[in-house]
């Protein structure tokens, strides 16, 4: 499991380390339907030492057509933003969001995309931080911009030609959706122009890997979620894909946990997918496909 050093960190090891000058803390909240409200919580009252990572304007490149609601930033500008939140190749970096580590995914797979392994997602998030006293700091902390070079590895990524190549065939394509089941079945779709899935894809919530109180599970029971959601198909040719290419990130950290081989990344994901309305999208349950 070499991929997954630097996966979890807990409230106090964090809290042991937060004064280490090595080390830059990411706050990744968000909320999709009012894109200002992670930022303004985060000046409220955040773990001290902690910069703001903004999902549209830093995690994710511009909407273009075609494309899905967070494409990838183009690998430049991602470099320029990690340096500008204070990101070296040097830097230790913990990335957290309000408890389930959703969004924070997203910022920790981005950076390993970049080749920065360096990279902890706090276990339990905010939420565990408060829950065992930890105090918080408010306003904006300013910090100095460091140099952050970096590669894209574009081998982690899925993309829409290739499911449509191999669509059905789960010796070539396993494709996981994180989406939760209602969403996945088509029953509601909150967010996307046209409800359900794309045929032949698993589901698997992305919250069946964490604890009520938004720990993650122990690796025993991720191993079990994982044989259960996939039971004998193939493990090796393992993807990931959910609404915009950012939940689907958490499966990546509970696949690892978990000891599969590290999935790749459809990016694009359902958003994408349903951009041209003459890709397949099924209903209900996989059974009945």
């Amino acid at each position: 499991m070499s991929w997954m050093n630097h996966t979890l960190i807990s409230a106090e090891q964090l809290q042991s380390r937060i004064n280490d000058a090595g080390l830059r803390i990411l706050d990744c909240r968000f909320v999709l339907s009012q894109p200002d409200a992670g930022r303004e919580s985060y000046l409220q009252g955040h773990i001290p030492g902690a910069v703001y990572a903004d999902l549209d304007k830093d995690l994710a490149g511009p909407v273009v057509s075609g494309s899905g609601r967070h494409p990838l930033p183009e690998a430049a500008d991602l470099a320029m933003t990690f340096g500008r939140i204070g990101i070296s190749n040097d830097t230790d970096v913990v990335v957290y969001d309000d408890g389930s580590g959703a969004l924070a995914a997203r910022a920790w797979w981005l950076l390993r995309w970049m080749g920065h392994e360096q990279v902890s997602l706090l276990d339990g998030g905010l939420n565990r931080w408060q829950a065992v006293g930890m105090a918080l700091d408010v306003g904006e902390v300013t910090v100095a911009e460091k140099k952050f070079a970096g590669s894209p590895k574009c081998e982690w990524v899925l993309k829409t030609d290739e499911i449509l190549m191999h669509a059905g065939d789960v010796e070539q394509l396993l494709l996981i959706d994180a989406r939760d089941e209602a969403r996945y079945r088509g029953e509601v779709e909150p967010i996307d122009k046209i409800a359900g899935h794309i045929p032949w894809t698993i589901n698997l919530p992305f919250q069946r890997s964490l604890n009520s109180d938004g720990t993650w599970k122990m690796a025993t029971e991720l191993r079990d979620l994982w044989a259960d959601a996939l039971r004998k198909a193939p493990n090796e040719k393992l993807s990931v894909m959910c609404g915009s290419g950012v939940t689907a990130c958490h499966l990546i950290i509970s696949a690892g946990l978990a000891g599969l081989p590290q999935p790749r990344l459809y990016v694009g994901s359902w958003s994408e997918w349903i951009e041209d309305p003459t890709r397949p999208v099924a209903t209900g349950s996989p059974e009945k496909e």
